[in-house]
C-alpha cells in the first residue's frame, strides 16, 4: 500500500512539473504597447461636403401655346439669341384661315349695325310723320268744335275729327315703339361687332404665337423639337427650347444632409471640383439655403445654392460638382488627432472631472468659451454689441440668462447620454425668449448669430496619455471644430491640464500587442 501511495504521489508531482514547464515555455500574456501621436498647434477648418449640379442662375423653358407642325427652326444648340428673336415657326396656314373667317364675321356684324341704324332712321321718320298727322288732326278737331258751337256744322263732324285725333295718337305710340326696337337692334349689332372683334383679335394672337420668339437674351442649351415635328398644346405647353440667360454667372445646387444644414448659412465661402477639370478647384459663396426639404429614399436633404463666376465659360450646365462649404475656421489652436478620441481603454478612468466640466452645459450652449471667459457673458456681450440692444432689452436678456443658469447646472445630474437633448431643449426656450425681446430689425441679425454659434458648439471627449510609469492616464476634455482628421482641443490658459495636454504631448491613438501570435497576426484597438 505504501508503494502504491508513493507511486501515485510521484505521478502527481511529475504531472505538476510538466504543467509548470509548459507554462514557463508559453510565457506570460503578451504585454501591450501603445501607438501615440503628438498634439499640435495650428489652424483648423470645419467644412461640410456635398454634391450637386452646376446650373445657370436663370434658365427659361420656351414652349408653345398653340398646336401645329414645326415648319422652320432658326436656332440650334449653343446658339446665342436676343430677346424677341424668331427661333422657330409653326405652320400658320390653319391660323391664317381662322383670321380670315373672323374678319368676315366682323364685316358682317358691322353691316348689321348699318342696317339697324337705317331701320332706326326710318322709325324716326315714321314717328315724325305721325306727330305731324296728330297736330293736323288736332287743329281740324279744334275748328270743328268752334263751328259746332256756332251751329255751322253738325255734331257728327266734330265726332269724326275726334276719332282722327285718337287714331293719330295711337300711331305715334306705335312709331315710338318701333323706334325703340330699332335702337335696341343697333346696340345688339354693335355688341356683336365687339364680339367679332375679340374673336378676330384672338385669332390674330394665335397666329402670332406660331412665331416662337426668345423671351430673353441668352444661349440655347437645349432643343427638344425637329423640323416637321407636330407639337400639341391642348393640356400643357410643350417644351421646345431651354435658354440659359447668362452662363457667366452660374450656381451649384448642392444637396446638404439634414444633419449638416444647421451649420450652413448665407455668405459662407465654398469650393468645389468637377470631373471635367480634375485637380482644379473653383470658388463660390453660399447665396441661399432653401427651406423646402427633398426626401429621396427616406433621406432628407436641403438645397444650398452656391453662386460663382464662370467668366471663362469653362463650366457647363449639368456638370456634377463636389462641394466643400467652409463653416468655421480657427487659427493657432491646439488640435489632437481624431484617432486619439476613438481610443477606449477598459478600466482606465480619469482621476477627476475636467476643470471645464462645471461650466460644460453653459459652454456647450453658449459657444466656444475660449480663453476661460464665461461663455454666457461672452454671448451677452455679442448680443449687446451686434444687435445694439437698448437698456430695457439688456435687462430682459440678463434676466433670461439668469433664469437659465440653474437649468444648465441641473444637467450635471443627468446621465451623459441624456444631456445633449436636455441642453438643446433649454437653448430652444432661451432663443425663443430672446427673440420675443428683439425688434423686427434685430431678429434677422439674431438668427444669423444663432446660425454662426450652432457651428461652434463644443462637445466632450476623452484622451489617454502615457504617464511617467508607462501606464495610460485618462483626461476628459472639451472639443471644438474638426476637419475630419484633427479636432480642436479647447484648453483655457488657466486650466490645470495646460501643462499636460500641450504642444508635443503624446496621446494614445491605438494599442498593439508586443508579442502577437503569428497565427492571428497583430491586433490593434482603436
Amino acid at each position: 500500500m505504501n508503494l502504491k501511495k508513493w507511486s501515485a504521489t510521484a505521478l502527481v508531482l511529475v504531472a505538476a512539473a510538466g504543467a509548470g514547464w509548459w507554462w514557463m515555455q508559453r510565457g506570460d500574456a503578451p504585454a501591450v504597447s501603445y501607438r501615440t501621436a503628438k498634439i499640435e498647434r495650428g489652424g483648423l477648418q470645419a467644412t461640410v461636403s456635398a454634391s450637386g449640379a452646376v446650373n445657370p442662375v436663370t434658365q427659361v423653358s420656351v414652349g408653345t401655346q398653340v398646336s401645329g407642325q414645326i415648319r422652320d427652326l432658326y436656332v440650334d444648340y449653343n446658339a446665342e439669341v436676343k430677346a424677341g428673336q424668331l427661333i422657330a415657326q409653326i405652320d400658320p396656314e390653319t391660323f391664317e384661315y381662322r383670321v380670315r373667317s373672323a374678319q368676315a364675321d366682323l364685316d358682317a356684324a358691322r353691316a348689321n349695325v348699318l342696317t339697324a341704324q337705317a331701320n332706326a332712321a326710318a322709325s324716326r321718320a315714321n314717328l315724325s310723320r305721325a306727330q305731324t298727322d296728330l297736330a293736323e288732326a288736332q287743329r281740324s278737331h279744334d275748328r270743328n268744335l268752334n263751328l259746332v258751337a256756332q251751329g255751322f256744322i253738325a255734331q257728327s263732324e266734330a265726332d269724326r275729327t275726334r276719332a282722327l285725333v285718337a287714331s293719330a295718337t295711337e300711331t305715334i305710340k306705335s312709331a315710338q315703339a318701333q323706334l325703340g326696337v330699332s335702337e335696341a337692334q343697333i346696340k345688339s349689332a354693335q355688341a356683336t361687332v365687339a364680339q367679332r372683334e375679340a374673336v378676330l383679335a384672338q385669332a390674330g394672337v394665335d397666329l402670332g404665337r406660331t412665331r416662337i420668339k426668345s423671351p430673353v437674351d441668352g444661349i440655347v442649351i437645349k432643343r427638344a423639337v425637329e423640323r416637321g415635328q407636330t407639337v400639341a398644346a391642348s393640356l400643357q405647353s410643350p417644351e421646345l427650347f431651354v435658354i440659359a440667360q447668362n452662363l457667366s454667372d452660374m450656381q451649384v445646387d448642392a444637396s446638404i444632409d439634414e444633419a449638416d444644414v444647421g451649420r450652413i448659412r448665407t455668405g459662407l465661402k465654398a469650393t468645389f471640383t468637377v470631373d471635367a477639370f480634375p485637380g482644379q478647384s473653383f470658388d463660390g459663396e453660399v447665396l441661399q439655403v432653401r427651406k423646402a426639404a427633398q426626401n429621396v429614399a427616406n433621406v432628407v436633404t436641403y438645397i444650398a445654392v452656391v453662386r460663382f463666376s464662370n467668366a471663362a465659360g469653362r463650366l457647363l450646365p449639368g456638370m456634377t460638382a463636389n462641394v466643400r462649404i467652409l463653416t468655421d475656421a480657427r487659427e493657432n489652436v491646439l488640435k489632437v488627432p481624431n484617432a486619439a478620441l476613438r481610443v477606449r481603454l477598459p478600466g482606465v478612468e480619469p482621476a477627476g472631472a475636467a476643470p471645464a466640466d462645471a461650466a460644460a452645459p453653459v459652454a456647450a450652449a453658449a459657444g466656444s468659451g475660449a480663453g476661460g471667459r464665461n461663455p454666457m457673458t461672452e454671448l451677452r456681450d455679442r448680443l449687446v454689441q451686434q444687435l445694439k440692444l437698448t437698456e430695457d432689452q439688456i435687462g430682459k436678456v440678463d434676466g433670461i440668462f439668469a433664469s437659465a443658469r440653474p437649468q444648465f447646472a441641473a444637467l450635471r445630474e443627468l446621465p451623459e447620454k441624456d444631456r445633449p437633448k436636455a441642453r438643446e431643449r433649454i437653448m430652444v426656450e432661451v432663443r425663443a425668449r430672446i427673440t420675443d425681446v428683439l425688434s423686427p430689425e434685430q431678429k434677422p441679425l439674431y438668427a444669423a448669430l444663432v446660425a454662426e454659434q450652432s457651428g461652434r458648439q463644443s462637445t466632450r471627449g476623452r484622451v489617454f496619455v502615457l504617464g511617467a510609469d508607462g501606464k495610460p492616464q485618462a483626461f476628459d476634455v472639451r472639443l471644438g471644430i474638426s476637419d475630419g482628421s484633427m479636432t480642436e482641443l479647447m484648453m483655457p490658459a488657466n486650466s490645470p491640464l495646460a501643462d499636460t495636454l500641450k504642444v508635443g504631448a503624446e496621446v494614445i491613438v491605438g494599442t498593439q500587442s508586443a508579442a502577437p501570435r503569428a497565427a492571428s497576426g497583430p491586433r490593434f484597438s482603436f
